[in-house]
């Protein structure tokens, strides 16, 4: 049996911070996705929500939460969160739906109002959680998290900060001509390397920002695709595996490695365990690639993503770079979006916004950011305590 469902609608509110409740965002996106498939939200059957703690009881359930805010039609709902990975959970939950025979035709949406600064855990003493914890204990806030890896590509690979401030200069380039983009402005290396200095050694610039945002997409069984002589292209696979024990390099929250004094330590880390999972799945590979959309929480972060990608040997991220193989117009793009460099994070949208973005560039929708000749696209997206997602995307 083939894994693979279209994606006949994708849609999206622009990120920013527009000061609204999270859910007229997530409408927004999914009446736009809805448009797009040229479907009636009464025809969805299934309505999978990504959650945004941050925003009540509401945010919680926010797959009825959106389904009450379209207006009930009956549809069968489910709600996930997954930090980060929240969006990629909701669009493999909607899948297992199609793949399964429930119903033929699916709504995923992930919406966000978030808080200005970085983001921290709910208030109050709660020493039984890790991500609690990593705050209180060592005041291991998330652009600190990113300056630790950060850190460790500079001392072990030999990249340089220009190299760090180059992935923020390509970005910035992308994101100028994307629409839905909250930044939008080009920068020159020296503007980067100029920013404030905020955790040591990435600079203001080079640390994605907290946003508003919502994304939503319409998912059909590729049978009904069919029916309505729908040419869509289709999710070939979504990768939500998680690390497999010991785990040698530390993962925050969590303060410390496993041990591995009696299990061998794992071929590959995580994060690339999780993509290799995805190319397992669809039958593809790295070879394969028209271009990636991954989670540059930090700009530094975007090349260790070049390596779990398989597009270069551990270690040469910034080679890959330097040679414009990331570039629009080079061997494999990454982030044509403008990635969260441009956007920020809406935690529960930016997994189903990086499909969104693969979608329209396998359309060659995406105007003056478009990818020549772009047939397969791949996500890379990290949460907390183990989630993650991989999602690829052809034609």
């Amino acid at each position: 049996m083939s894994n693979e469902v279209a994606v006949l609608g994708v849609g999206m509110h622009p990120w920013g911070k527009w000061g609204k409740n999270f859910v007229e965002y997530g409408v927004k996106a999914a009446r736009d996705a809805l448009k797009d498939a040229g479907v009636s939200w009464r025809d969805i059957q299934f309505v999978a929500g990504a959650n945004t703690m941050r925003c009540g009881y509401p945010g919680y359930v926010s797959g009825a939460t959106f389904c009450q805010a379209l207006g009930w039609n009956g549809a069968r709902v489910a709600s996930c969160y997954a930090a980060c990975a929240s969006g990629s959970q909701a669009l493999a939950t909607a899948r297992a739906q199609i793949l399964s025979g429930q119903c033929d035709l699916a709504l995923v949406v992930g919406a966000d109002t978030t808080p200005k600064g970085f983001l921290a855990p709910q208030g109050g003493d709660r020493p039984d959680d890790p991500d609690w914890l990593r705050f209180r204990l060592v005041g291991a806030t998330n652009p600190a998290y990113f300056a630790f890896y950060a850190r460790r590509r500079l001392e072990l690979y030999g990249t340089t900060e220009e190299d760090i401030a180059a992935v923020r200069v390509k970005n910035g380039a992308n994101g100028l001509h994307n629409p839905n983009a909250r930044y939008r402005k080009e920068f020159s290396t020296e503007d980067v390397l100029n920013s404030a200095m905020v955790a040591d050694p990435l600079r203001l610039l080079e640390i994605c920002a907290t946003s508003d945002g919502g994304a939503a997409i319409v998912l059909a069984s590729t049978d009904y695709a069919r029916k309505l002589q729908r040419d869509a292209v289709k999710i070939a696979a979504i990768s939500t595996v998680t690390p497999t024990f010991p785990s040698a390099n530390v993962e925050l929250p969590d303060l410390a490695t496993d041990s591995a004094v009696a299990v061998t330590v794992p071929e590959m880390g995580f994060k690339a365990a999780m993509i290799r999972a995805a190319y397992e799945e669809a039958g593809l590979g790295p070879e394969d690639l028209s271009l990636a959309e991954v989670y540059d929480l930090s700009t530094a972060m975007e090349l260790d993503w070049y390596e779990d990608l398989g597009l270069c040997e551990r270690g040469a991220g910034h080679k890959l770079l330097r040679d414009g193989d990331t570039y629009i117009g080079g061997r494999v793009p990454v982030n044509p979006s403008g990635g969260l460099s441009c956007f920020g994070e809406a935690v529960p949208a930016q997994a189903l916004a990086q499909v969104c973005e693969l979608t329209w560039q396998l359309r060659g929708a995406a105007g003056q950011r478009q990818v020549a000749g772009a047939r397969v696209g791949i996500t890379a997206n990290q949460g907390l305590f183990g989630h993650g997602s991989s999602v690829i995307v052809k034609k």
